[in-house]
C-alpha cells in the first residue's frame, strides 16, 4: 500500500515538474522579442526579399525596433534603432563579441581564425593588436601615406594624359575606382600593383552565411554546390596570397616596408603564433573588407556630388584654400585640414553604408535587451541603413546634407552613426578608409571639372546584393581644370 502511495506521489510530482518546466519555458518563450508568423523548418526565411535591409525596415515598422526571427535552425534578432543597438554594444558588448560560425568562415576564414571570423578570445585579441599597432595605427598609416598619395596622383595623371582636349570626356568611375583601390592596397601589402585579371571573382563580396548554414541537411546533400564552390575559391585565394608571401620572403625588404614584410618579421620572432595561414588570413581581410567597401563609397560620393554641384563647388573652394597658394596637388596629409570634405564622406556613409547590416554578431550567453529575453546562441543583425535614416535622429533624413556633420569631429555619441560598426568588433581599418576615400575624392575634385552625362540626375537606385552598391555603374564627364592642366603639363611633360 505504501509502495502504491509512493508511486502515485512520485508520478504526480513528475507530472507537476514537467508541467512547471513547460510553463517556465513557455513563459520565457513569450518574453522573446516580437516575431512574424513562421513556417515549419524554414522559419522566416521565406520573408527575405532583396534588398534585405529594406525588407527588415518594413518588418520593423510593424513589429518594432527589435524582432526575433528563425532562419532554419538559427535564432536571429534584428535591431533597427540606435537605442536598442546601444544596449547590445555597451553592457552586452562582450556577450555579442563573437561571430556565428559558417561554411564561409570555415573555408574562406582559415577555419575561423581571421580577425573577422575568429571567436572572441586570446587569438582574436592578438590579431586585433597586430591590426591596431602594426597595420592601422596612425604611425603606420603615416609611414605608408606616400604610397597612397603617389598612386592616386598617378591615376589623376593618367586621366589627364587620356584626355583628348576640347569637350568633356566620359569615364567609367566604377571601373576606375575598383582598379585604383586594388592597386593601392596591393602596393601596401606586397609592394606592387594588382596584376590578377579577376578581382571581383577572387575577393568579391561573399555571403557570410548561406542557406546551408541555416538548414544543415542542405549541406549534407551538397545543395547547389555551395560548399564545393567555397572550397575552390579558397584554393585560388590561398595560392594567390601564398605567392605574395613567398615573393616578399624571397625579396630584400627596402625602405618602404610592406605589410607582409612586417608580418614576416613577427613570424621570425614567434613562428608558432604567426604561421603562413595566419598571415594569409590578415592579408585576405584587407582585400575583402577594404577594397569593395571603399570603391563603393567613392562611387556613391561622386554620384551625390554630381547631383549636388553646389556641394562639389564648396569642397573645391576648401581644397583650393589649402593647396592654391602653393599650386600643388593634394596629398594625404592635407585631409585633416579639409573638414567639409570629411563631412561629405560621412554623409555618404550615412545614406549608403557599404555594409547595410554590418557583420553578424553572436551571443555567447543569455541576456536581456529592451526588456526581452535573448537566448544564448542568437545571431544579431543591426540594420545600420535604417538607423542612419531614422527621422528621430536625422532631420531631412533622406537628403544629402554634409553640413549636418559640421562641428562633429569628435564623432557622434551612441549608435546613430555606425557605418564601420561599433564596440570590440568595429572595423579596425576605418582610419585608412577615411584617408583613402578623402584623398581620391579630394584629388578628383581639385584636378578636374565633373559633369553628369545628360541632364537627368544620376540614378541612386541600389543593387540588391550583399553590399550596398549602385545598380548602374557611374559614368561621368570630366575635363582638367585650367589651373591644374598647367600644373600637370609642368610635372609630366
Amino acid at each position: 500500500m505504501n509502495m502504491e502511495m509512493d508511486f502515485t506521489f512520485s508520478t504526480i510530482l513528475l507530472i507537476f515538474s514537467i508541467f512547471l518546466i513547460l510553463k517556465l519555458q513557455n513563459a520565457r518563450k513569450k518574453n522573446l522579442p516580437p516575431s512574424p508568423p513562421s513556417l515549419p523548418i524554414i522559419g522566416h526565411l521565406h520573408l527575405l526579399k532583396s534588398p534585405i535591409h529594406q525588407t527588415f525596415k518594413s518588418l520593423s515598422s510593424k513589429y518594432g525596433p527589435i524582432m526575433y526571427l528563425k532562419f532554419g535552425i538559427s535564432q536571429v534578432i534584428i535591431v533597427s534603432s540606435a537605442s536598442v543597438a546601444e544596449q547590445c554594444f555597451t553592457k552586452n558588448d562582450i556577450i555579442f563579441a563573437n561571430r556565428p560560425k559558417s561554411l564561409v568562415s570555415k573555408h574562406l576564414g582559415y577555419n575561423h581564425t581571421t580577425i573577422g571570423f575568429s571567436p572572441y578570445g586570446d587569438h582574436w585579441r592578438n590579431l586585433r593588436r597586430i591590426s591596431s599597432i602594426q597595420i592601422f595605427s596612425t604611425f603606420s598609416l603615416n609611414n605608408s601615406s606616400t604610397i597612397r598619395t603617389e598612386e592616386v596622383q598617378f591615376v589623376a595623371k593618367k586621366l589627364f594624359m587620356d584626355y583628348k582636349g576640347g569637350i568633356a570626356q566620359k569615364v567609367n568611375l566604377r571601373v576606375l575606382f575598383d582598379k585604383l583601390i586594388y592597386d593601392v592596397l596591393t602596393l601596401m601589402v606586397a609592394g606592387k600593383r594588382w596584376t590578377e585579371p579577376w578581382t571581383h571573382d577572387m575577393f568579391g563580396p561573399t555571403m557570410i552565411m548561406n542557406i546551408c548554414d541555416y538548414i544543415s541537411v542542405l549541406q549534407w546533400v551538397g545543395f547547389q554546390g555551395l560548399e564545393r564552390n567555397l572550397v575552390e575559391l579558397k584554393k585560388r585565394r590561398d595560392k594567390f596570397l601564398q605567392g605574395l608571401i613567398d615573393e616578399c620572403r624571397n625579396s630584400k625588404a627596402d625602405d618602404r616596408k610592406t605589410i607582409i614584410h612586417t608580418l614576416l618579421s613577427l613570424q621570425r620572432a614567434q613562428p608558432e603564433c604567426y604561421t603562413d595561414d595566419i598571415i594569409k588570413g590578415v592579408i585576405m581581410v584587407i582585400f575583402t573588407a577594404g577594397t569593395h567597401t571603399s570603391a563603393i563609397t567613392m562611387e556613391w560620393a561622386m554620384s551625390l556630388l554630381l547631383n549636388h554641384p553646389e556641394v562639389m563647388k564648396k569642397a573645391r573652394l576648401e581644397i583650393d584654400s589649402v593647396t592654391g597658394a602653393e599650386q600643388r596637388q593634394l596629398t594625404e596629409s592635407d585631409i585633416l585640414k579639409l573638414p567639409y570634405l570629411r563631412c561629405i564622406i560621412k554623409e555618404t556613409l550615412r545614406l549608403f553604408p557599404a555594409g547595410p547590416l554590418l557583420v553578424p554578431h553572436f551571443s555567447t550567453q543569455d541576456c536581456t535587451i529592451e526588456g526581452y529575453h535573448i537566448p544564448k546562441g542568437t545571431i544579431l543583425l543591426v540594420n545600420a541603413w535604417e538607423i542612419q535614416r531614422d527621422s528621430k535622429t536625422w532631420e531631412e533624413r533622406n537628403k544629402f546634407k554634409p553640413e549636418r556633420f559640421e562641428g562633429m569631429e569628435g564623432g557622434i555619441e551612441g549608435c546613430a552613426f555606425i557605418p564601420f560598426g561599433i564596440g570590440r568588433r568595429a572595423c579596425p581599418g576605418s582610419g585608412l578608409a577615411m584617408r583613402l576615400i578623402g584623398l581620391v575624392l579630394g584629388l578628383f575634385i581639385q584636378c578636374f571639372d565633373w559633369e553628369r552625362v545628360g541632364n537627368e540626375l544620376v540614378s541612386l537606385e541600389e543593387n540588391c546584393g550583399l553590399m550596398l552598391s549602385k545598380l548602374e555603374p557611374l559614368v561621368a564627364l570630366y575635363k582638367p581644370r585650367e589651373s591644374m592642366a598647367t600644373l600637370f603639363s609642368q610635372h609630366f611633360s
